[in-house]
């Protein structure tokens, strides 16, 4: 953080972000990086769909391939966006651990503060899983239907899209670790579950299509 507030990474050079997250800094971590992980999936992802939208060999599918860059470009915004509030999700669990426990209200207090925590910073990289799995569905179609010239870009963009499920789950699970709403961890848990083997499957079938086609 600068003094004149958080840095907004968006706005900055990429070497900005990669310094960040080599140094001795809490924040940029594994979440953030996951999150633009993620995002240059659906980068990909969308290249392709501009390689093959207007093109006439590809004029059977231009709809489709319309509607995935649109929602492949979407997820770039939104992984941006996560790739920014992961860098504080945390800030809020560090604040409560700092809070007086001299009385047992203030014991009280500083549990419920630091749960509160933590719930917010495993719901963050638990939205980063769920839009990097919508990148590794649309990687799959691109794959499929998108120019061949460009398939590789789409495989890739699977494998970044499951990387940054795989990666932001361990974030998630750190925190499920020190949270006792149990009703939230089981929750959670089995959406992570269920998450990560969809992403899993479909990096394996979307690189599956890749080589096939190169």
């Amino acid at each position: 953080m600068s003094e004149q507030g958080p840095i907004i990474y968006a706005n900055e050079p990429l070497p900005t972000y990669l310094d960040d997250a080599a140094s001795g800094k809490p924040a940029p971590g594994g979440g953030s990086v996951s999150a633009c992980v993620g995002a240059l999936g659906a980068a990909l992802t969308s290249m392709v769909c501009n390689l093959t939208i207007g093109k006439g060999q590809f004029a059977a599918v231009e709809t489709q391939m319309k509607e995935v860059l649109a929602a492949s470009e979407a997820a770039r915004v939104r992984l941006q966006e996560l790739l920014q509030e992961d860098t504080t999700a945390y800030s809020g669990v560090l604040v409560a651990y700092r809070l007086p426990k001299d009385t047992p209200e203030h014991q009280a207090a500083r549990h419920k503060a630091v749960q509160d925590g933590l719930i917010v910073a495993a719901d963050v990289p638990l939205e980063i899983c769920r839009v990097a799995l919508g990148v590794c569905r649309l990687a799959k179609v691109a794959a499929k239907l998108g120019n061949a010239n460009a398939v590789t870009d789409a495989g890739i963009g699977a494998l970044l899209g499951e990387a940054a499920v795989v990666g932001a789950a361990l974030n998630v699970r750190i925190n499920l670790g020190s949270i006792d709403d149990e009703a939230y961890v089981g929750e959670t848990t089995t959406e992570l579950d269920s998450i990560l083997t969809e992403a899993g499957a479909l990096r394996a079938e979307v690189l599956a299509t890749t080589i096939a086609k190169i």
